[in-house]
């Protein structure tokens, strides 16, 4: 049993944003301090990608534990109405894996940023691992003569 009533369910529920997120901040504010210059949201591209890096032709998803299945502590099946989250919870995954294969089938790379990702203990380390992969095949090229 859900233990709000159907009208606090649905104000917790309107609060839930799903651009410009606490995580989403993080990421684009530390991107942005190390000269990375992307657009949000951008529409043009399969699920619209939280950070798009044309320069790199890399896009990034950040996304929450629970709301995309991540493998970790964070991820709880809910007990109640649990027909209703499992459908809600695999469509996600399903879609995230389509948009991903389409953004990759036109040569996109597509990274994960997870929420766990971001927690105080781990934060820096992850968004220096995230520059690494983003810079990674560019900087090759460039020490190689192309560009």
């Amino acid at each position: 049993m859900d233990n709000h009533t159907k009208s606090q369910r649905s104000y917790n529920m309107s609060r839930i944003r799903s651009t410009n997120s606490k995580p989403e901040e993080v990421v684009r504010k530390y991107l942005f301090s190390q000269g990375f210059r992307y657009r949000k949201n951008d529409k043009r591209y399969p699920g619209k990608p939280d950070i798009v890096l044309p320069k790199y032709k890399t896009v990034i998803f950040v996304h929450g534990c629970f709301w995309h299945m991540h493998d970790c502590g964070r991820f709880v099946w809910p007990s109640s109405n649990v027909e209703y989250w499992e459908k809600k919870i695999y469509r996600n995954v399903d879609r995230d894996k389509e948009h991903t294969e389409k953004l990759q089938a036109d040569g996109w790379k597509v990274l994960t940023v997870w929420e766990c990702e971001l927690k105080k203990k781990v934060c820096e380390q992850r968004l220096s691992a995230l520059v690494e992969e983003i810079r990674g095949d560019t900087e090759g090229e460039k020490e190689h003569g192309q560009d």
